[in-house]
């Protein structure tokens, strides 16, 4: 073999290496084809290492985990492969069938710097196949651990015997040839406050996927600036994810010099546009995994059904449920715009927008306003309801519901006469309803992401100004701050808190 080749070899080895740095979600990572002869399959089992094995499974939004000890020179690993494969291509990557639920990685023993990896975990024999939460992993194993919770997987030799083993420890009927969005396994969401916390993901998800339909549709103009402008400053304030704070910051405060004011008035504005939307491509404003390509509480039942659309009203509901009395005006203005430039079906965004314009007076209360936001979605759900029966176009597992039903908030309901069937006869406990809001899109949204520590050293609050111009003024020791450490977030926030001399600080419900 020449040198050139052993070079490109090389070259190829380091980028998979860094690909495999702590903290990068590497489940959505398609591994390449092999680099001798380029035709094996794709790997769909994550590759960790004793750099990136709690930040991968620390990280993850999936319930169980897999972690399979193995040796690259074992005759025996190498024929189980394709079976550990067969059953990993139905849990991981944006092509899941199952996405969400297992994380399906590997561990090679054989490797130097997986030795005490492979020692905390007493690894016996090759394949050796754990099972188990996520987090439980960081703490290792031994046989003589009767409190763990991972176990090791007996009954795992050929691809049936282990989906069928895992079938048995969550109550599943997953087979082999599942096809996706065959989703006949989804269990409904009503009833369970807690599988909200899962939508956290979504809220990333749906974020992210807005910010690229603005980019790849080029939607940004001279008339739609402001609007996004604010609507970022909404998120860089109030979004659930800390992630997508940080990157809404580094969006904004880079935006000036991205998209100047006077662009449009150029006669070479058609490539200023084309280079702006090149470099916002890069800035991934909730982290660089983000999206995922998949959902988790908004998936649909129908590959056409929930996803995007749900992930928004998460976010705009978790939106409201931050904000204080002073901002709730601003927020309103934020989001209504929002919907009114960015939001791509235009029958959606035109209604939303009506509902918008009926708004006789300006909010003072975030009580009100989110109030307001949840009537809105219960007004757009009573017209889909009938549409969708009419057309026969709904998620047959998940059909629009006047929101939320009694199984999740009885203390919502009054009564509700026999004849009644519209979200407008019900008689509401509104008091009870803001306090649903806020309980089920503040503390429980982010009670997920709290558990696995990813909101640590965020206790910080930023204030909105509320404003009567479309200017929107970004602090420049925040832009400093953010420019010089991506790291340093914090100092953005406290920089506008401290702006806020006559304002009261308010609780966080993140």
């Amino acid at each position: 073999m020449s040198l050139v080749h052993w070079i490109l070899i090389l070259n190829l080895w380091i980028l998979k290496a860094n690909s495999l740095q702590a903290g990068s979600r590497v489940v959505l990572r398609e591994i390449g084809h092999n680099i001798v002869g380029g035709s094996d399959p794709k790997d769909y089992a994550v590759e960790l290492n004793a750099t990136n094995f709690d930040a991968v499974l620390k990280d993850t939004p999936a319930t169980y985990a897999i972690v399979e000890f193995f040796a690259h020179w074992c005759p025996a690993c190498r024929n189980y492969k394709h079976h550990y494969e067969n059953v990993a291509k139905l849990f991981n990557g944006p092509n899941a069938v199952h996405p969400g639920i297992v994380l399906m990685t590997r561990v090679d023993c054989a490797l130097k710097i997986n030795s005490k990896l492979c020692d905390k975990f007493s690894v016996s024999h090759y394949p050796m196949l754990f099972w188990g939460p996520p987090t439980k992993f960081f703490a290792g194993w031994s046989s003589n651990q009767a409190k763990s919770k991972l176990r090791v997987i007996d009954d795992g030799r050929t691809a049936e015997r282990l989906l069928n083993w895992i079938n048995k420890q969550i109550g599943s009927s997953y087979g082999l040839e599942d096809e996706k969005f065959e989703n006949e396994h989804l269990s409904s969401n009503i009833s369970d406050p807690g599988q909200i916390a899962r939508a956290v993901y979504d809220v990333e998800e749906a974020t992210a996927t807005a910010f690229d339909i603005i980019l790849e549709h080029k939607m940004i103009k001279s008339e739609t600036r402001a609007p996004l402008i604010k609507f970022l400053q909404l998120l860089v304030a109030h979004h659930p994810s800390r992630r997508c704070r940080k990157g809404s910051a580094e969006v904004l405060v880079n935006f000036d010099d991205l998209c100047p004011l006077d662009m449009w008035s150029s006669d070479k504005h058609d490539v200023d546009t084309s280079n702006m939307i090149g470099v916002l491509r890069n800035f991934h404003i909730c982290g660089k995994d983000v999206p995922r390509g998949y959902w988790m509480f908004c998936r649909g039942s129908k590959n056409d059904t929930r996803g995007f659309s749900c992930g928004l009203w998460v976010l705009m509901h978790s939106l409201s449920v931050r904000i204080e009395d002073g901002e709730s005006q601003t927020a309103f203005t934020s989001i209504c715009d929002f919907i009114h430039n960015f939001f791509i079906c235009q029958e959606c965004r035109q209604h939303f927008y009506e509902m918008c314009s009926s708004v006789k007076g300006p909010f003072t209360k975030a009580r009100d306003f989110a109030l307001w936001l949840w009537s809105a979605h219960n007004e757009v759900n009573e017209r889909l309801m009938k549409e969708e029966a009419s057309l026969k176009t709904g998620d047959p597992k998940f059909p629009k519901i006047i929101w939320p039903p009694k199984q999740l908030c009885p203390s919502c309901h009054h009564s509700r006469g026999p004849k009644d069937k519209g979200g407008s006869q019900i008689d509401w406990k509104r008091d009870e309803v803001f306090k649903f809001l806020i309980s089920y899109y503040g503390n429980t949204l982010v009670s997920l992401y709290k558990e696995k520590g990813l909101l640590v050293g965020d206790g910080t609050t930023v204030i909105l100004e509320d404003s009567s111009t479309n200017a929107v003024v970004v602090p420049v020791g925040a832009a400093l701050a953010i420019a010089l450490a991506s790291c340093a977030f914090g100092a953005l926030a406290c920089y506008w808190r401290s702006q806020q001399k006559n304002r009261k600080p308010r609780r966080s419900w993140s």
